[in-house]
């Protein structure tokens, strides 16, 4: 048997692995942030669903996550 085994080697660094995965938390605050505001009664119309929140904050989160983890993606590794 030899002993010119190679080394198993991730194909990114730790950093892009953090930044990855701080990018997957933003883009799950977004749904968090998206979800609810329905009403519970289906013949009762809730504005709750147009609010700030809904409508601009949470998608513009989720664009933010996605743009985190394009570049966590992008990124270099340092070797």
């Amino acid at each position: 048997m030899k002993n010119n085994e190679q080394k198993q080697e991730f194909l990114f660094g730790k950093n892009n692995y953090t930044i990855l995965l701080i990018g997957i938390g933003v883009i799950v605050l977004g749904f968090i942030l998206m979800s609810g505001g329905g009403s519970d009664d289906p013949a009762v119309f809730s504005e709750d669903i147009f609010n700030f929140r809904r409508i601009r904050l949470a998608p513009t989160t989720v664009l933010i996550g996605f743009g985190i983890t394009i570049y966590a993606i992008l990124k270099s590794p340092k070797k």
